[in-house]
């Protein structure tokens, strides 16, 4: 018998090893929430091998969590309906296509019919289903549903249990499963290696190297310089968000960037490399990832620019939300300066601006976190936050498995809290202290590390690379 309700909670698995994988979910999402589910929460990114049929292309699999007052029978029609409209057809069983969605859950009901049972029967026994769905359920059992949930596995100790009998967190990077984040029409495995992020200020004012390259030419040889250092990436900023700045209109923000960014991605060097803008205008983020940009790192979280999060959400690219109190000309106010747990408080902060992110349609398989160092934090916020790194993970994962899972972004570099530890007044004397906040950071959990200085800081991550790669290795 159907259940006719208000909106019930589901989870919903989606897999895809045919095609385009990422625009494979990406369209199923738009297609979901165009059918009346509406998505609250997604997991990971996995990429996976094919389990059962084992000849065929690795499959990306994810899961997400919403609401629909779609029928259990219905929401699996609607389903259906998607996977055959994005060129599904009946074939070998667990075989290719190029869009998988099963219904995990449905609100606290056991289902069982000739075409539906709930849970799906093979949750237990499948990691790339187990994976995605400990991201959405989280360390916290926050409602009746999840309780129900948990209840409903194969195992006393609920999804817990089930998910350690598979091997838990230990089996992702082994076995043919990896985590990844989508960047154009390749996927980043951030566990192999830290990047270094280079930066190239296109301002008149930015604290530590303002002026030094606002012409296109001394632009384009500061970022064949970092990339002949060895930079992954390089990040344009063309409005200083020094404390105190004055802000700038996103045209002549456009202005400083577009020629640069135009110019740099003619170059030979660039190939393989990646391309972010530092803006926290959401107008700036578009014309900047319709010129070839791969990356938006906003130093607001969204929070200066309330199209921003939308408009990403729009151009499917990778998001940095950073935490900052206030704006640029007011974070450095007394009251944007109290904190009673940074780190705690950081976490929280960095939730909250994620998960508007998420609601406006941005996955979190799409989010990295940065914790702001040097906005809106004295010297001894950002020594706590830069020794702290583990703690704000572990916060964040309180409330969201997956969110705890994103790359961490450190940016430390030249920062006002080095010269006052280490008496260096001037921001160009800062880079031994900057080396020691990057080792320190990585050794923390940082994944990117964004710095002016690629060459010396690229050899203490990689020393810090080869320091935990080594912990982790067995005896």
């Amino acid at each position: 018998m159907e259940i006719r309700s208000q909106e019930k909670e589901v989870v919903i698995a989606l897999g895809s090893n045919v095609g385009n994988r990422i625009h494979n979910f990406n369209e199923a999402l738009r297609l979901m929430k165009k059918s009346g589910i509406n998505i609250t929460r997604h997991a990971c990114l996995y990429e996976t091998a094919p389990a059962y049929v084992t000849d065929q292309p690795q499959f990306l699999n994810s899961a997400v969590r919403g609401v629909t007052k779609l029928w259990p029978h219905e929401l699996l029609g609607v389903l259906k309906k998607i996977e055959k409209d994005m060129g599904r057809t009946a074939g070998i069983r667990y075989g290719p296509r190029p869009i998988d969605l099963d219904i995990l859950f449905y609100g606290k009901f056991r289902v069982s019919s000739d075409i539906l049972t709930v849970p799906h029967e093979r949750i237990w026994e499948r990691p790339f289903v187990m994976a995605p769905l400990m991201d959405l359920l989280g360390a916290d059992v926050e409602n009746d549903t999840v309780a129900c949930w948990h209840s409903l596995s194969i195992h006393s100790g609920g999804l817990f249990e089930s998910w350690e009998k598979l091997g838990g967190e230990c089996i992702i990077g082994k076995d043919g499963m990896k985590r990844v984040l989508p960047i154009g029409n390749d996927l980043w495995d951030w566990s192999l290696k830290t990047s270094v992020m280079g930066i190239l200020n296109l301002t008149p004012d930015s604290f530590s190297d303002g002026g030094k390259f606002q012409s296109v030419e001394a632009a384009v040889s500061q970022v064949r310089l970092m990339i002949s250092e060895g930079a992954d990436m390089i990040d344009l900023g063309a409005q200083s968000t020094r404390p105190m700045a004055s802000r700038i209109s996103p045209q002549e923000e456009l202005d400083r960037l577009i020629p640069v960014l135009e110019a740099i991605l003619k170059m030979p060097e660039m190939n393989g490399k990646l391309i972010s803008v530092d803006t926290f205008y959401s107008e700036v983020a578009s014309e900047a990832v319709s010129k070839g940009a791969h990356i938006v790192n906003d130093v607001s979280g969204g929070q200066l620019d309330p199209n921003m999060t939308k408009v990403v959400a729009d151009l499917e690219v990778p998001y940095v939300a950073m935490h900052m109190r206030g704006d640029p000309a007011t974070m450095q106010n007394s009251e944007n300066l109290q904190y009673d747990d940074v780190c705690k408080q950081v976490a929280s902060e960095l939730y909250s601006r994620v998960k508007d992110a998420e609601l406006s349609g941005i996955p979190v398989w799409r989010i990295i976190i940065d914790p702001g160092l040097g906005f809106s934090k004295k010297t001894e916020h950002n020594l706590e936050l830069l020794m702290g790194l583990p703690s704000i993970r572990a916060e964040i994962a309180r409330k969201s498995l997956a969110m705890s899972h994103s790359p961490v972004l450190l940016g430390s570099s030249r920062k006002k809290f080095l010269g006052e530890t280490c008496t260096r007044p001037a921001a160009s004397e800062r880079d031994p202290a900057t080396v020691a906040s990057v080792t320190a950071g990585v050794l923390g959990g940082a994944n990117i590390v964004r710095v002016h200085n690629v060459r010396d800081n690229l050899d203490a991550v990689k020393l810090c690379d080869a320091m935990l790669k080594y912990k982790r290795s067995p005896a």
